[in-house]
């Protein structure tokens, strides 16, 4: 999966160089620190980032909020705001502005982690055209990245056999018998790859269709393993397969 590049909005140099340090632990990308209105402005145009965590109390006249008002309004990007204060008065001018998280320092590297991968979560999830526009499909590479607790795994895809979605989980099955598993929907992973050749079956399944050894009528065969076929799925499989059921 796609790693995030996350942006830091903070004015206390060693506090911002520890979040960057995390950062790296988490194996995020990341850049900042801007300590500014200013600066925050022009790593957004520059950099580009996937998610900004934002600390609210900045140097200068303009604070983290006045950041947020603008993020809103020309960015669309999610924020975090990362603040020392939580008094009524500051969570309710936070409020306004709609973050999608809040974390109050000091903050551990769990919490971080949560903290992000949630936000990010639930932005996308939210947006219709969030995956095309976070997601580097790319259906001509051999090989993804996806997470695995604080680790990103390689995929050769063409060792991957199947998915198997449980919830918010999809389990990735391959031919070495590994078996890893990523916090996505199915619908969300299979837009990463080649979409003509991992091929939704079930509500529940994903094929890659070179590794399908037999079709039967209610399921198929994959290295040797039966993975049901949906009825409404049927029809599309038997075409990507090159089928005719005439």
């Amino acid at each position: 999966m796609t790693i995030l590049k996350i942006g830091v909005v903070e004015d206390e140099l060693v506090i911002g160089r520890t979040i960057l340090n995390t950062l790296n632990e988490l194996g995020y990308s990341h850049c900042g620190p801007a300590i500014n209105y200013t600066e925050a402005m022009e790593m957004l145009e520059q950099d580009k980032p996937d998610l900004l965590l934002l600390d609210i109390q900045l140097s200068g006249k303009k604070d983290g909020i006045d950041v947020a008002y603008k993020l809103n309004e020309l960015y669309r990007i999610p924020f975090i705001f990362l603040t020392a204060n939580s008094d009524v008065e500051t969570i309710e001018r936070a409020k306004k502005v709609n973050p999608h998280a809040y974390i109050v320092k000091p903050f551990t590297k769990e919490e971080l982690f949560a903290a992000i991968e949630i936000a990010f979560s639930n932005f996308a999830g939210n947006r219709s055209t969030a995956r095309a526009e976070y997601a580097d499909p790319h259906p001509a590479k051999e090989y993804i990245f996806v997470r695995d607790g604080y680790v990103f795994r390689k995929i050769f895809l063409k060792e991957l056999l199947y998915l198997e979605s449980d919830a918010n989980y999809v389990t990735l099955h391959l031919k070495s018998q590994k078996k890893v598993m990523v916090r996505s929907t199915l619908n969300d992973f299979i837009a990463q790859l080649d979409t003509q050749t991992f091929i939704r079956i079930h509500r529940s399944y994903s094929v890659n269709i070179h590794q399908v050894d037999d079709v039967f009528p209610t399921e198929v065969s994959v290295n040797g393993i039966k993975i049901p076929v949906g009825k409404s799925y049927r029809k599309y499989l038997f075409k990507a397969l090159g089928i005719n059921e005439a």
